[in-house]
């Protein structure tokens, strides 16, 4: 058998522990964000001022962390395929600041219990405050609102946004046309990623 170089193998080892030591750490219900490759992130950046532009709710299943995110249709991903999306692998996780009062069994099997009302959503392209369709920080915030009661960051209007970015404006001519609606409810990645009701537990 061909030994792999020491260099490569110690790599591959610590590769590997800090996979299983992420999985280790997060817990149901923690919030993940990371800065997507898709194509309207540039957009959302700029239009919020977050360097991140996609997020989404830790639950673990049969012991193993998954992502229940927003794309194109709501789903679970598991966690190291949804770290893989982002850009450079970067992510940050956040978690309750009471997490320990507050996320109990019980409140962590109610979250579990209302992904039932989003599971197989489609992405919402235009970012209606709605159930008909589902974009990735509207889902997190509905969640843990309809769950437990817990409102994590504070609804904006489309028109408080930054709009006149030119990347900005490209995608809202792409989306609306010249329909905007300015007084459409938002919540953004980075009203949530700023809540003082979540604390950072990792950063990768």
């Amino acid at each position: 058998m061909t030994k792999l170089p020491t260099a490569i193998a110690l790599l591959l080892c610590a590769l590997s522990f800090n996979a299983s030591h992420a999985a280790a750490t997060l817990k149901d219900g923690d919030i993940i964000f990371h800065t997507s490759r898709s194509a309207q992130s540039v957009a959302v950046q700029r239009a919020t001022g977050s360097r991140y532009s996609h997020m989404g709710v830790v639950l673990l299943r049969d012991g193993k962390p998954y992502v229940f995110e927003a794309v194109s249709t709501v789903r679970y991903t598991p966690l190291a395929q949804w770290t893989a999306r982002g850009n450079g692998g970067h992510y940050v996780v956040k978690r309750l600041r009471d997490a320990d009062k507050l996320l109990t069994p019980g409140a962590v099997a109610r979250l579990h219990a209302r992904t039932s009302d989003f599971a197989g959503r489609p992405y919402d392209l235009t970012f209606e405050w709605s159930d008909g369709r589902i974009y990735c920080s509207e889902l997190v915030w509905k969640l843990y609102q309809r769950a437990l009661g817990v409102r994590i960051g504070e609804l904006q209007k489309i028109r408080e946004f930054n709009l006149t970015d030119p990347a900005v404006r490209a995608k809202m001519r792409e989306r609306y046309g010249d329909k905007v609606p300015m007084d459409e409810p938002v919540i953004s990645p980075v009203a949530m990623f700023d809540s003082p009701l979540l604390v950072t537990v990792e950063t990768h």
